[in-house]
Parts: C-alpha cells; sequence; structure tokens
C-alpha cells in the first residue's frame, strides 16, 4: 500500500529530488573526483563500499532534510545498505522525511531512431517485490531521446507506461522519464512530440477503463480527464439506468482489473453529472533534480519528468 504521508509530499510539496544513484561503470570516475583513486580498493564489492560511505554522509547532513530535498533516487546497492544501521530508505523517511526510490532500469540499449530505450529488465517483478520490503515508494528509470522523430519517441513513451505499469501494479509510485538531451537543435520540436505522446498514453489508459467496466456490465463512457501529479481522474459517465452505487463498489474490483494497487472513485463527482475514477498514473511535471556528484551522464540534463 503506498504510504500516504509520502504521496502527499511528492504531491504537495516544493523542493528537490536528489540523485544518489550510481552506475558501476562511471562509480570509479566519479571516485577519482572525490580523489579516491583506484589503489584504494581491491574490487567492485570495496568500491560500493566506499560509494555508500560517501552517500551516507551526504544523507546524514542537516541539510538534507524534506523541506528542501523531498524525495531521493537510489541505486539498488544503496537501498540494500543501511545508515547507521538501519536501511538506507527507512532512515531517509524517518529521519529526514525524504521520500525514497529506486533506480530500476539497467541502462540504455544502442541509440536507434533517435532514441536510446532502456535495456530489458528481466528481473524486474523481483527487484520490486523487495523494494516494497525495504520501504520504498517510487521507481525512476531513464531513457534518453537525442531527436525529434516521431517513430522513436513514441516507441520510447510506449515501453516507458508499459513499464510504469508493471511497477504500479506493485504499488510503487513510477517516474516517468523519457529524458531530452536539452543540447539537441530540435529541442523544442521533439519537447512537443513527447507531450502529444504522453497525452496519448493517459487517454489510452481511460479506454481501458471503460472497457473494464464494461466487463462488470456497467454501460458508460467517458467524460474529461483531470491530471494531477499523483493520480489522473477519469469521469465516467453512466448510461441511463445505472446506478452509481454499481460503480462506487467496483473500486477493489477494477483495481485488480487496471493492475493498480489502489483506485479511489468519487461517486458523484459534484455538480457534474458523472463519476470520478482515480487512478496512480505518472503524469509528468517537470522537476528539479538536484545531482550529488555520482552521475556519469546527467548533470547535462536539467530536468526530468516526475509523478
Amino acid at each position: 500500500m503506498t504510504n500516504p504521508q509520502m504521496a502527499r509530499q511528492i504531491a504537495d510539496k516544493n523542493g528537490f529530488i536528489a540523485a544518489l544513484d550510481q552506475s558501476g561503470g562511471s562509480t570509479p570516475k566519479a571516485l577519482r573526483l572525490y580523489g579516491v583513486n583506484e589503489d584504494a580498493y581491491s574490487n567492485d564489492e570495496e568500491m560500493f563500499g566506499l560509494i555508500h560511505e560517501m552517500r551516507a554522509r551526504i544523507i546524514k547532513a542537516p541539510a538534507f532534510n524534506g523541506e528542501k530535498v523531498i524525495g531521493a533516487i537510489l541505486f539498488e546497492r544503496t537501498m540494500d545498505g543501511e545508515v547507521d544501521g538501519t536501511p538506507t530508505a527507512e532512515y531517509l523517511w524517518n529521519a529526514h522525511q525524504v521520500v525514497p526510490f529506486l533506480k530500476v532500469d539497467k541502462g540504455l540499449a544502442d541509440e536507434a531512431n533517435g532514441v536510446q530505450m532502456m535495456k530489458p529488465m528481466p528481473d524486474l517483478d523481483h527487484l520490486l517485490e523487495r523494494a516494497v520490503g525495504k520501504g520504498i515508494f517510487g521507481t525512476k528509470m531513464r531513457s534518453v531521446i537525442n531527436a525529434a522523430n516521431q517513430e522513436g519517441i513514441a516507441a520510447i513513451v510506449a515501453q516507458q507506461f508499459d513499464v510504469g505499469r508493471q511497477i504500479l501494479g506493485h504499488g510503487l509510485m513510477p517516474i516517468i522519464e523519457p529524458e531530452v538531451t536539452i543540447t539537441i537543435a530540435d529541442k523544442a520540436e521533439a519537447e512537443d512530440i513527447l507531450l502529444a505522446e504522453i497525452t496519448k498514453q493517459l487517454d489510452a489508459l481511460g479506454e481501458v477503463l471503460i472497457e473494464k467496466l464494461r466487463t462488470f456490465n456497467v454501460e458508460c463512457t467517458l467524460g474529461g480527464r483531470t491530471a494531477g501529479p499523483v493520480v489522473t481522474q477519469y469521469e465516467v459517465i453512466p448510461a441511463p439506468g445505472v446506478k452509481v452505487n454499481k460503480i462506487a463498489s467496483l473500486d477493489a474490483d477494477l483495481a485488480l482489473a487496471m493492475k493498480a494497487k489502489s483506485i479511489r472513485i468519487v461517486a458523484p463527482v459534484p455538480g457534474r453529472g458523472a463519476v470520478g475514477v482515480e487512478i496512480p498514473n505518472p503524469e509528468p511535471e517537470v522537476v528539479r533534480v538536484v545531482q550529488e556528484g555520482l552521475g556519469e551522464n546527467e548533470a547535462e540534463h536539467g530536468y526530468r519528468y516526475c509523478p
């Protein structure tokens, strides 16, 4: 079950999301930048141990708190580690009121059609189960747009939403991050295509909702859609003779059918003549991300999309 306090913080509070995630390939370079050379460790375990010590010092800093940093993205090894004897995600929230996210992608595929898709994640379900047990609130997964290519951007958004639905099925909140490289000449055009493709995905989710309602013998049509930072409310207009209470009683069944951890039904929406169905959904908003100096490729990208 999604932590409601964490959800409110991400939805309503201003602040930064700190990137504490790190890939193995760029870790030696990051350590060198901090004055730690390769002769300071003899294997990967020692290398990542040094990185975790650095992250723990950052997390324990007085300025690293929920008043300034509303969330932090963790690498898998960081999630599995501890800070002062407490699991990292638990420490972040209980000690500093910082919402923990987990980096789940396994890197980028080679560029095709102007984009770099995410590599396959065959063990994602197992990782998500562990994340839930560790107190993680949400996830982050990155793919990259390098050109205003309609086919490529459509594919990258579809992949992000497909994986996002898989993540939602575990009760976690996905950060959808089809990242536009800010140095490309056609950046504005790429962002226009990106927005249109994201909108298509959200509209399609509404059509799936109507189909699922019909499997429960509820005839209805889709009205408006209101996208919020954490949930999207779809307005469902019942056919004549369909009782509102019938829809209101389907919250658990719809959650299962939509592969969502929970669904909230507002029956009826005041003054609208419709029933509101609120589905957790990665509708993006631009959020600044503060880098902690350990990312190899992310400093050049000034923003990312967040739920």
